[in-house]
């Protein structure tokens, strides 16, 4: 007994009928005479008639606070057609699973997969009170499935030497990494059909108020790491996290190629216990560490965790994000790839301060973050939108760019917007910035009947739109040298606006198609 909480456990055994139910009641009655509250453990109980169910009765009326705990199905059962499951807590024993030998098939933050059979799975749970854990991962489960998410539901509770389990029917299911591992030739298969998933979770509005908001998650552990880094840095790393509009959009959490699963043709995400929403660049950046960021030290992480080499992982990685950002311009690719990565180190840090691991893991990390924090200025990304640095080297990236988006449009159009691109491109490259240092960024909007481009810089405010326009009546002594570039991009485009808006040169231009 509990001398504060006055908590009486009394174990039930064998049988409990007319023959011993009155010995049974007085033993039973002493132990919970001065109890406030009583559980019952029903772990060795063989049997109970409804001389026995009068005894739990009296013991309900005197102690209303009472539970039966570990109680077989069969037992179950009769207290559930008796209505005892409506009158007191009635716990079901669970069955015991063994993973002996069993084939690992999947592994999240909180556990790991294995198959216990041709049909089942079991997620063994790390902690062992995981009992919480798995009602909220059914929970986030049913709701994805409502959602439109295809994945699997536990049917089933077990207990797995000190933890618990939760078991899925998923016949004959694959991972994406054993499909990597035993048919590398299916990578590509499984990138569209990896990044598929991906994009139809990044695009379901999910009810906030059943979730965690993933940007108050970063934030905490950007608060954790803060007072690690350098004053500037720890305070631009918590900026960039706050300016990150709000979405409520789904985020899985953990995606990676083990909780990707291939069961008779059916492509299904599992473990879904990170469930959450927000920006989709907080999921890039934790699946920048899945496939780089734990690896880049040590590449064994990877081999021990997905199952496949560093290289592997980090071609896939590569070709998902090209995949996702609907590019091959590698510009693009690794403007998202870093921010991605400040949110990736962030939780690298966190988790390596937090668990005291070697100190040249921490500064490795933290050397990499200081220097992206230095280079980015705003985690938010499109991707229709390339942010580059202003300098004239760039423009074959930016005309890349630019093809790649419009590729379907006609040669002579193509001309005249490409034109316009590179004089407005140019110009900020040469006389945005006094330091010569800064980012452009170049929008790309499309319609069925025309194109916007809209640029923006940091630089010194300047209306090009009210250069005036060179005289072309001139003989070639009489005119200036310039000009021609901002005329040319009038004549080019059907319209040319300028703006200065929230401390950015905003220029935006349209051309029918």
């Amino acid at each position: 007994m509990n001398e504060n909480t006055n908590i009486v456990r009394v174990t039930l055994q064998g049988r409990i009928d007319s023959a011993n139910a009155a010995e049974a009641e007085e033993a039973i009655l002493q132990k919970c005479k001065d109890a406030s509250s009583v559980i019952l453990d029903a772990e060795h109980l063989e049997y109970i008639s409804s001389a026995g169910l009068r005894i739990l009765l009296r013991i309900r009326k005197r102690c209303p606070d009472i539970q039966i705990v570990n109680v077989s199905s069969e037992i179950y059962d009769i207290l559930e057609m008796t209505g005892f499951t409506e009158m007191m807590t009635v716990k079901k024993a669970y069955q015991v699973v063994s993973i002996e030998g069993c084939e690992e098939i999947g592994k999240g933050a909180k556990g790991t997969l294995y198959r216990i059979d041709q049909d089942n799975v079991v997620k063994v749970y790390n902690e062992a009170n995981a009992l919480d854990d798995i009602i909220h991962e059914r929970k986030m489960a049913r709701l994805a499935l409502v959602l439109g998410i295809p994945t699997a539901i536990s049917y089933d509770v077990v207990k797995v030497k000190d933890s618990y389990g939760s078991v899925f029917e998923l016949l004959n299911a694959k991972s994406f990494a054993s499909i990597m591992i035993n048919e590398p030739e299916k990578m590509d298969w499984c990138v569209k059909e990896y990044t598929d998933m991906l994009k139809k979770i990044h695009s379901t509005v999910v009810p906030t108020d059943e979730l965690p908001n993933m940007k108050e998650t970063v934030l905490q552990f950007a608060e954790f790491i803060k007072p690690h880094l350098p004053e500037e840095a720890g305070n631009k790393l918590i900026q960039l996290i706050q300016n990150v509009p709000e979405d409520n959009h789904m985020i899985h959490g953990d995606y990676h190629t083990k909780n990707i699963v291939l069961m008779q043709d059916e492509v299904l995400i599992i473990d879904m216990d990170t469930l959450s929403y927000g920006n989709p660049i907080f999921e890039l950046g934790f699946m920048f560490n899945a496939f780089r960021g734990f690896t880049e030290r040590d590449p064994k992480v990877i081999e021990e965790f997905q199952g496949f080499s560093a290289e592997t992982g980090k071609k896939f990685w590569h070709k998902v994000l090209s995949a996702y950002l609907e590019t091959k311009n590698e510009a693009k690719i690794q403007e998202v790839e870093n921010k991605a990565k400040i949110i990736g180190y962030t939780r690298l840090l966190r988790h390596f301060i937090q668990h005291s691991e070697s100190q040249e893991d921490i500064d490795f990390r933290k050397e990499r973050l200081i220097q992206l924090l230095q280079e980015v200025d705003t985690l938010c990304f499109d991707k229709n939108t390339l942010e580059v640095d202003a300098l004239n080297e760039n423009l074959p990236v930016v005309q890349a760019f630019l093809e790649e988006k419009l590729e379907d449009v006609s040669v002579k159009k193509m001309m005249q917007i490409s034109l316009a691109v590179e004089e407005i491109f140019v110009n900020i490259a040469l006389y945005a910035y006094v330091s010569g240092q800064g980012k452009a960024t170049m929008q790309i909007i499309r319609s069925d009947h025309d194109v916007t481009i809209v640029f923006k810089d940091r630089g010194i405010p300047y209306n090009t739109t009210l250069k005036e326009d060179p005289d072309l009546t001139q003989s070639a002594e009489q005119r200036d040298i310039g000009g021609l570039g901002i005329f040319l991009t009038k004549k080019n485009m059907d319209e040319v606006e300028y703006a200065y808006e929230d401390g950015q040169n905003v220029l935006t231009m349209k051309k029918k198609l």
